[in-house]
Order: C-alpha cells, then structure tokens, then sequence
C-alpha cells in the first residue's frame, strides 16, 4: 500500500503517473463536452486510455464543437444510453477496460448495470460514494460521504459506509483517520432527530474498535467537525473535533447538498468515485467541472491499481 500520505489532489495525478501502464477507462454515454474533456486531459496527462462508448455523430458533434478531438481514440457504436452503460460492463468482465466512467446518464442506470447479478460486477460489501476535495484551512484532503448512492442508510448501512470511506482514507496514506458522522447539533435528541442517535451509536462503535484503525466521533455539527475555532468554543474535546478527515453525512439530501455547496459556493474541486464493487466507478456529478471529473479518473485510476 502506499503509505505516503496524499495532501493534494495533484498528488493523486502524480503517484498514478507512477503507474507502468494508463487505465483503460470505458466511458458511456460519452457525447457530453466536460466528459470528453476531462478524459482527453487524462490522455494527455499519462493517466488513463478513453474507450468512447456512445452515439458517434452525436460524440463527434459535441467534440467539434468545443474544439475536442476523439476521432484518434476507441469508440464503440451504442446509441441506447442503458445499452451503453451495459457494455462498459461488459468490457471490464472481459478485461477489455479497467474503469468505468458515468458519462451523461442517470447515475442508478449505472448502479443498476453494477448490480445486475448475472451481467454485472457484483459488489464484495455494499457500495457507496466518496468524494474527496481539499481543505481550505490545512494541507489535507478531507472524505465526503454519501453524496450520490445510498438514499437513506439505516445504521448497518452508514456503518458499511463509514468502512468504505475509512478504506479510502488508507489507501490515501491516512493512516489513523479521523471520522466525523454529521448531525444538525452534537448532542442526542431522539426521536427527533434519529441521525444523532446513529452517530452516537457510531462513535460508540468505534471507541470498540468496530472500524479499525479510525477515530469516531459523533453527532457533530459541520463547523464542529471542521473548525478548530468552532470546536473550540464549544468546549468539545475529541481528536476528530476540528481535523476530520471524513465527513459522514445522514443521508443522501445533506450529502448532495453538502456535496452541491462544496462545488458551486465554494468553488471546490470534487474527485468522486462510487466504490465497493471490484471496479472503482467514476460517477461525478452532471454539472461537475471537467477539472472534478478528471481528479475524479485519476482517484479511480490510483485505488484500482491498490
């Protein structure tokens, strides 16, 4: 395992560059302009091979139009969006591709393709969506999960879901990370707000050791999880208070609109991957940036060659 730790997302480009050979990454359906940008920049970045999966005149159109060329690469013929997405299922079972990219489709068309148990590549635990983007008061990358797959997680599911995203933190050189389950207060107030009683549980779980190598903390409010200065006033005393390094949140409307708010008010830069099955999916949002779904090939690239 690389044991570096990883503090940038550059830094994820650089240790894939590493890599003997780029990812053959099959991107369906591929006629949207950030999609080919960001796997063109790829391309010309060292870092993974664009297997184009869609309708060719339409793909060529919207390539011509922002001055993008894809007439050099593999395209394969599928003008059925499902269709599509089922034979870059299909490629990755037969060795063919070593990714899979969400191109301009419904994300549970993906997940369905993912999931179907005789065509698609079943997952080894449960699957969940990690997002990772940089800091804005240290050098560090923080986790954010689960922003785009599971909808409303009992607490067996934000459990699975605290793992996979604990997972990530390793594999990412973090090697004691420090997990903070979100919440709207930091004290428990059930049954009103059932998140807390989750994080509470969640924390108790993890003092027991129940994640391995982490720190738990929970319920605790965003500004608690992340600002010194707010932990600070409030007199909590952890060691995730103020340093996450991973954002759990209580269901999928807080993740994307966390999620939402990280990219379009704060202008950050999201490398986001769906994982748990055996291959990592690059699922970044529609109205991501080419920069995020480029950062989001390379996080997929990096974990897949771990």
């Amino acid at each position: 395992m690389h044991m570096t730790t990883i503090t940038a997302l550059d830094e994820i480009i650089a240790a894939v560059r590493t890599h003997a050979s780029p990812a053959r990454i099959a991107i369906a359906p591929c006629a949207e302009e950030f999609v080919i940008r960001s796997a063109l920049t790829a391309h010309a970045e060292g870092i993974a091979e664009p297997i184009f999966i869609g309708n060719l005149e339409k793909s060529l159109a919207v390539a011509r139009q922002n001055g993008l060329n894809i007439e050099d690469f593999e395209f394969h013929e599928e003008n059925d969006d499902t269709e599509a997405v089922a034979t870059a299922v299909t490629f990755f079972r037969e060795g063919k591709a070593d990714l899979i990219m969400k191109g301009l489709v419904s994300t549970s068309v993906v997940l369905k393709a993912i999931l179907n148990k005789q065509t698609g590549v079943p997952p080894k635990g449960i699957i969940s969506h990690v997002s990772v983007f940089e800091a804005s008061s240290k050098k560090k990358l923080i986790l954010l999960t689960d922003a785009g797959v599971n909808i409303k997680p009992n607490l067996q599911r934000k459990a699975d879901i605290l793992r996979n995203a604990i997972d990530v933190a390793h594999k990412l050189g973090i090697t004691r990370p420090k997990a903070a389950i979100l919440a709207a207060t930091e004290k428990v107030n059930y049954p009103a707000m059932p998140a807390t009683l989750d994080a509470d549980i969640l924390a108790k779980m993890g003092a027991e050791n129940a994640f391995g190598n982490a720190e738990v903390a929970g319920p605790l409010a965003l500004d608690l999880a992340i600002s010194e200065t707010a932990a600070n006033c409030k007199g909590i005393n952890n060691p995730v208070a103020g340093d996450a390094d991973i954002l759990l949140t209580p269901e999928i409307e807080s993740g994307n609109i966390l999620y939402k708010a990280l990219t379009t008010i704060a202008g950050k830069t999201m490398a986001s991957v769906v994982i748990g099955s055996e291959v990592p999916i690059v699922v970044s949002s529609r109205g991501d940036s080419d920069s995020s779904k480029f950062h989001s090939i390379a996080l997929a690239c990096y974990l897949s060659r771990l």
